[in-house]
């Protein structure tokens, strides 16, 4: 179960044909919208981190289609998609310009929000994403030995599993989510180099040193995105990156918090 904080509320929204479950943790400030990762939920991404987060501002936890409470619907998961339900979430409730905070799935979903409604996004926390499906170390993609300890143990994804099912409308949906939801990060091979430099949110870009996503592909990533932020998490595989709250909450607060 979620970490609750003082003024949380939870609830659905119809949008684009999805009845998507949202939370509302905290009040004021620029709201943050925070997008969990693929195969997750809100608690397993930002439960450790909800309760911070919250504490001086409005955070709005978001879980995508077919993702712990939010069913699954007869159309493809794309970034196109996911993103689009994010901007329609906004507009149903009535919020014009958000801060945006993504991590992994939810990181590329924020990215597509911020290159395509540009006037929607105040600052992007994007935490280990990247921009074409190369930027990944080989063997991520194609089953070859994990070899480096990059892929998400045993453990890891039981965890994710269970998390689904305490929440999900059809528990025994997780393993057709999880067929349909991860060919989507390889979507980001439709983007183009003019779509991150049309980002004009201030962008701060994460990732652990052993991350899915390759240290030279990261900076590429920072380089193209006007003025962004890299932060390099040291220690940290691509799940193990959400369990360093000790550096991940502090960088990011201060970030959210910066003037201009």
């Amino acid at each position: 179960m979620t970490t609750t904080t003082p003024h949380s509320t939870a609830g659905y929204a119809n949008v684009n044909g999805l009845r998507m479950y949202y939370e509302i943790h905290g009040a004021g400030g620029t709201p943050l919208v925070v997008l969990h990762g693929g195969l997750l939920t809100i608690d397993v991404t930002f439960g450790a981190m909800l309760p911070e987060l919250a504490a001086n501002r409005q955070v709005i936890a978001v879980e995508l289609q077919g993702h712990g409470h939010t069913a699954d619907i007869e159309r493809d998961i794309t970034l196109d998609n996911l993103a689009g339900d994010v901007v329609a979430l906004l507009d149903d409730l009535g919020i014009e310009l958000a801060d945006l905070f993504g991590f992994s799935l939810g990181g590329l979903t924020a990215v597509r929000v911020a290159s395509l409604h540009p006037d929607r996004v105040g600052r992007l926390v994007a935490a280990a994403t990247h921009f074409r499906s190369d930027g990944y170390h080989p063997g991520i993609r194609d089953g070859a030995p994990d070899t480096a300890g990059r892929l998400p143990t045993a453990e890891e994804f039981q965890q994710w599993q269970d998390a689904y099912n305490r929440v999900a409308p059809d528990p025994d949906y997780f393993f057709t989510l999880a067929a349909k939801a991860t060919p989507a990060p390889d979507d980001v091979d439709g983007w183009s180099e003019a779509d991150l430099r049309a980002i004009t949110a201030s962008t701060l870009l994460i990732i652990g040193d052993n991350d899915f996503v390759r240290l030279d592909h990261a900076a590429a990533m920072r380089d193209l995105i006007p003025g962004a932020q890299l932060a390099v998490i040291p220690g940290s595989t691509h799940m193990g990156l959400l369990s360093r709250t000790d550096i991940l909450l502090p960088m990011v607060e201060s970030f959210l918090s910066e003037k201009g």
